[in-house]
């Protein structure tokens, strides 16, 4: 980091909240542009950080990356102009010149929680819904108590009074329980509830299961992943996979050309210049686990549709309905 990047950091520090230097060239604080964590006003995921000679921003809670440059331009436009006169007067341009991620360590909760719960293959309400749906009752545990059971790992509940039974799916990293999500198995206003046992762990299912030295492909939902080879799953929000090591990812959507926000999800994949399947049109299923269990062979459809680049654009331009 020059030393323009590290004076006007200096300027612009009284504007940002929390913030600190973690140690050289790495600057953490709350992040400006989606305010960080609603629940924990003391969460500070966004960063400064060195790459070279020159100085990106990340944030690790809504994603907006981009350079110093234009980050001084969302914080202070007045700000952004003396740093662009100070920094690009030898000629340098002021366009996004910062590519590459800071290698950020997440370290595993040391109380080393456990699930002591039964297996899901062991109540036949569970069992049922699961074998049901061509999903392996063995790999997921059942609670009838959900909220009784969550507070015991973490307490997320005040009232546990309306509770109900549900579908455990354990996070894993590194060999360590880091969150869970909830299945409802009755009707239910929220379907799918997670819960990280630690903030900072990676909202992802299946991590401890892929290689990634191969392609991996990104599932919605952790029951859809369970029906391709290495594949993970996505629970919550899109999470930054290069921080988790994943450089050659085949994002996969539900198959609904006419939700607005998958659309919208699938065109910036594909503008991020990421592989993705686009489902061919002979296919009505919404998801891969209601293709599985019309009996397609999913890994094959999957194989044969993926595309990246203008091949993308074309396909997805005549897959989508809005």
């Amino acid at each position: 980091m020059d030393h323009i990047d590290s004076k006007f950091i200096g300027l612009v520090s009284i504007r940002l909240e929390k913030f600190k230097r973690v140690k050289a060239d790495l600057y953490n604080f709350r992040c400006p542009i989606c305010g960080d964590s609603k629940k924990n006003k003391t969460k500070t995921r966004a960063y400064l950080y060195a790459v070279k000679t020159n100085t990106n921003f990340k944030c690790h809670n809504c994603g907006a990356s981009m350079s110093l440059n234009n980050f001084l331009k969302q914080i202070d436009t007045s700000l952004q102009k003396q740093y662009s006169l100070e920094k690009f007067k030898n000629g340098k341009s002021g366009r996004n010149f910062v590519t590459e991620e800071p290698k950020f360590h997440f370290e595993a909760p040391k109380f080393n929680p456990k699930i002591d719960l039964p297996k899901a293959s062991e109540n036949p309400n569970s069992a049922g819904y699961l074998t049901s749906r061509k999903l392996n009752p063995d790999n997921f545990y059942y609670a009838e108590k959900f909220k009784k059971f969550v507070n015991t790992l973490k307490p997320t509940f005040d009232d546990t009074k309306y509770d109900e039974e549900r579908i455990i799916i354990p996070l894993y990293y590194e060999k360590n329980l880091i969150g869970l999500q909830g299945r409802s198995l009755g009707p239910s206003k929220v379907k799918y509830i997670t819960v990280m046992l630690n903030d900072d762990a990676p909202k992802i299912y299946g991590l401890d299961n892929i290689r990634k030295d191969a392609p991996v492909y990104i599932t919605e939902g952790p029951f859809d992943s369970t029906f391709i080879r290495n594949s993970i799953a996505m629970c919550g929000a899109d999470a930054d996979i290069d921080r988790w090591g994943i450089s050659n990812a085949i994002w996969i959507y539900d198959n609904e050309p006419r939700n607005t926000e998958i659309v919208r999800r699938i065109g910036n994949t594909i503008d991020n210049g990421d592989s993705v399947v686009i489902w061919p049109s002979n296919i009505d299923d919404k998801d891969i686990n209601d293709m599985a269990m019309s009996g397609l062979d999913v890994q094959s459809v999957i194989e044969s549709n993926t595309y990246s680049g203008l091949e993308a654009k074309l396909k997805f331009t005549t897959w989508k309905k809005v």
